[in-house]
């Protein structure tokens, strides 16, 4: 059987196994929480919660859950709000502010400076590298892949030049 049939079955399951949650009744649903998370169900009366919950689960158990830099990318983001509730959660660039990169697309060069609060070109602000690559291609990018920064740990194996 060709791979993406093998998803397509996959995506079928869990479509169905998502759709099936609201309708399980109480005795169903909680033994279906206790195999997906190896306890019980702590506040059985928040149900749209607890079946919001339980669908995330069932997706991750499925396809794979978060990745190692994202999980401790989020404890550290609960940390700081827990010790500032009114902070701005704001991605915050790698790089230092005032660094130059400059890729050539098309035969012209772009240059962006980071700034203390995202990514200035062509005299425009940009939040994320992504919104510029966007607006140099006109598609999606991954702007850090674009401008050729480490991605995962990993230099791109595109040649850029970062100044």
């Amino acid at each position: 059987m060709p791979l993406y049939q093998g998803y397509l079955r996959v995506a079928k399951d869990i479509a169905k196994t998502l759709e099936s949650l609201g309708g399980l009744k109480r005795a169903e649903f909680q033994a279906l929480w206790r195999k997906s998370f190896g306890q019980e169900l702590k506040n059985p009366s928040r149900r749209d919660v607890s079946i919001r919950l339980l669908a995330y689960r069932v997706q991750e158990n499925a396809c794979g859950g978060l990745g190692a830099a994202t999980r401790k990318r989020l404890r550290r983001l609960a940390a700081e709000l827990e010790a500032n509730p009114t902070a701005d959660v704001v991605e915050v660039p790698r790089i230092k502010p005032g660094t130059r990169l400059i890729r050539e697309w098309h035969g012209e060069m772009h240059t962006v400076t980071t700034t203390e609060k995202g990514f200035s070109h062509a005299g425009k602000h940009y939040k994320s590298l992504s919104e510029v690559a966007r607006v140099i291609t006109g598609t999606r990018w991954s702007g850090p892949r674009f401008f050729g920064l480490e991605i995962n740990g990993t230099k791109s194996k595109e040649k850029r030049h970062a100044r």
